[in-house]
C-alpha cells in the first residue's frame, strides 16, 4: 500500500487513478473471487468510474450524491470473467453481461431528497409510476457520507424502480465535521480497504478536498434484496488484481 505522502497515479480510461485505489481495488476484488458462488448475478464497474464517485462524493460534502450510470453495450463483460463469476440467474437486471458506462451526477442534498432526480434529469414523457427516479439511467449509485454501505429503508423503496443495479459508497473520512462515523448497522458489508485495527484509524489515500480517507464501503443489489457481486476492472473488463 503506498504511504499517504506519496502522491502517485496512472491513467486509466481517460481518468487519474491514484495507485491507492488501485491497491484498493485489487484486494476487493479477492473477496469478490473467494465468495463469487454466494451471488446469483456480477456487474463489473471501471476503476476510472470508481475514481470519479470518490471525487464527486468528496466534493459534494457534507451532501449525499446521486449518480446514473447507463450499461456500455459497446463493451461486453470479457468471457474469461463471466466464465469465472457465472451467476445462478441469467437477465436478472437491465445492463447484464456489459461494462458500466460513464457515470452522470444527477442530484446532491440530504438522504431524504437525494434520491429524487431533479426535473431537467427528465424528459416529460416519464409517468409517475417509475417513482421518484423517473429518469433513462439503468444503474444507480448514491454515497454515504461517513456511514457504512448498507440500504436503508428510503434506498430499498427508491431501488424498486431501478432495472440494473442498484449501489452505495461508503465514505469514512476526517475531519468528520458534523457526521459522526455510525458503525453499527446490520448487513453484508464490503470493504474497500483491508482490515485494520479498530484503536487505530489507517490513512488510505487523501481526497481533493483534503479529506484524509480512512475507509471505503461500496455495494451492489438488485431491487429484490439480492446482493449483486461487484467487479472494479480496467477499461477493458479485467478485474484489478486478479488474473484470470
Amino acid at each position: 500500500m503506498v504511504q499517504p505522502s506519496v502522491e502517485v497515479y496512472w491513467l486509466c480510461q481517460g481518468a487519474v487513478v491514484a495507485e491507492w485505489l488501485v491497491d484498493a481495488a485489487a484486494v476487493y476484488n479477492e473477496v469478490s473471487f473467494e465468495s463469487r458462488h454466494s451471488y446469483p448475478a456480477h456487474v463489473l464497474m471501471p476503476i476510472g468510474t470508481l475514481a470519479s464517485l470518490i471525487e464527486w462524493s468528496f466534493r459534494s460534502l457534507p451532501d449525499e450524491i446521486l449518480v446514473g450510470i447507463d450499461p456500455d453495450h459497446n463493451r461486453p463483460n470479457p468471457k474469461s470473467v463471466d466464465e469465472v463469476f457465472d451467476g445462478r440467474i441469467e437477465g436478472m437486471f437491465a445492463g447484464q453481461g456489459y461494462l458500466m458506462g460513464d457515470p452522470h451526477l444527477i442530484n446532491r442534498g440530504d438522504s431524504f431528497s437525494v434520491h429524487h432526480v431533479p426535473e431537467e434529469w427528465t424528459d416529460g414523457l416519464l409517468g409517475s409510476d417509475r417513482g421518484p427516479r423517473g429518469s433513462r439511467f439503468c444503474h444507480y449509485i448514491h454515497s454515504h457520507p461517513n456511514c457504512v454501505a448498507i440500504p436503508s429503508q428510503a434506498d430499498a423503496e427508491s431501488a424498486q424502480w431501478t432495472e440494473g443495479c442498484e449501489m452505495i459508497l461508503g465514505l469514512r473520512y476526517t475531519p468528520e465535521g458534523s457526521l459522526p462515523w455510525l458503525e453499527d448497522v446490520e448487513g453484508v458489508r464490503r470493504s474497500l480497504v483491508p482490515a485494520t485495527s479498530k484503536d487505530a484509524l489507517p490513512v488510505i489515500g487523501k481526497a481533493v478536498t483534503g479529506h484524509k480517507i480512512h475507509g471505503l464501503e461500496l455495494i451492489a443489489f438488485h431491487r429484490t434484496g439480492f446482493g449483486v457481486n461487484l467487479l472494479i476492472t480496467d477499461s477493458e473488463g479485467i478485474p484489478i488484481g486478479l488474473n484470470l
